[in-house]
């Protein structure tokens, strides 16, 4: 009998519905068995979700015990129209959906999940240090923060710069907030409308001008050194780092 990859050879089949195989059964991180034991059983949040990552490439959803959610608005683009309340639906199961700003989680109290997952997420957040110290405040103790950002290399980033630290810091003392448009001109310029959904760069502009209302724009642009410096700052240990063609993981334990 043939394997699937035999038919697929034999029978051929579109690019796209390959990517999509690859993706569904083959895209895995190679460690993701690490990951999941980190998290298993375990009780968190998810900022900017629910996302393919956490069920392909790093499948963790299967595996947790339960996971809320957290977006900026009742609409977006990702998303579509959603609500708060117990709506958040991350494949395995539903938990509570908060509408708040990322950098902003006061609704929840302190010391109040296990862990905090994001994916595709802290690029979009014009205060990124903001926001990861308010992720830290919600987990306990020994709690987990599991990052996935964007590979340049893969995405409409790829003729930008990556963003210094020392940038980030100033930006998180200066308490910027997400009407911020400083970045603006650089995404213009250098952006790669050939990877983007909007392909005419006027009708990128004017999205992006209204991105406090989308959230599309990517702020900055991170590596894993970067990322490094980040949770050095807070003090976090690192338990796992990987970089692939797609994005960087890095995940750290809140110390006591």
């Amino acid at each position: 009998m043939l394997s699937y990859k035999q038919l697929l050879k034999k029978f051929g089949v579109r690019p796209f519905l390959r990517k999509i195989y690859r993706r569904i059964f083959l895209w895995r991180s190679p460690n993701y068995q690490q990951i999941i034991s980190l998290l298993k059983d375990k009780t968190g949040l998810e900022v900017g979700g629910p996302s393919s990552v956490f069920g392909t490439y790093l499948p963790v959803y299967p595996f947790i015990k339960h996971l809320d959610g957290c977006n900026f608005s009742t609409s977006t683009i990702w998303e579509g129209d959603i609500k708060e309340g117990l709506f958040f639906n991350y494949g395995s199961g539903t938990g509570y959906q908060y509408i708040m700003e990322a950098t902003d989680l006061s609704l929840i109290k302190s010391e109040y999940y296990d862990f905090v997952i994001s994916a595709h997420c802290l690029e979009h957040i014009a205060n990124p240090l903001k926001a990861v110290q308010e992720w830290l405040r919600v987990i306990k103790n020994n709690g987990l923060l599991l990052l996935v950002l964007p590979n340049k290399k893969s995405c409409c980033d790829h003729n930008r710069d990556i963003v210094a630290f020392p940038h980030l810091l100033q930006d998180y003392e200066n308490n910027v907030d997400e009407s911020d448009m400083s970045h603006l001109d650089e995404i213009i310029e250098k952006h790669d409308l050939s990877m983007d959904i909007i392909k005419d760069k006027d009708q990128f502009k004017k999205r992006s001008l209204k991105n406090f209302e989308n959230r599309c724009l990517h702020h900055h642009v991170f590596d894993m050194n970067v990322l490094e410096e980040m949770f050095s700052f807070f003090e976090l240990e690192i338990l796992y780092k990987e970089t692939y063609r797609d994005g960087h993981i890095i995940i750290g334990k809140k110390l006591i």
